[in-house]
């Protein structure tokens, strides 16, 4: 599944809350589905946790 299509139904899921839910449900799909990117990104290994808690010093460039 390309990503425009993963984008896309993102958008519309966000779109059927604000509409049904009003704004605090459309604000909860959107922390939910940040968190559900982040957790993805996380276990297909292309972010390490320590990307969080490093400093911005320590930055690899």
């Amino acid at each position: 599944m390309s990503l425009a299509v993963i984008g896309m139904i993102a958008g519309m899921a966000l779109g059927f809350a604000g509409y049904f839910g009003g704004f605090g449900a459309f604000l909860l799909v959107a922390a939910l589905g940040a968190v559900g990117f982040v957790a993805g990104r996380f276990l297909e290994g292309d972010m390490d946790i320590g990307d969080f808690f490093r400093a911005r010093d320590d930055r690899r460039r």
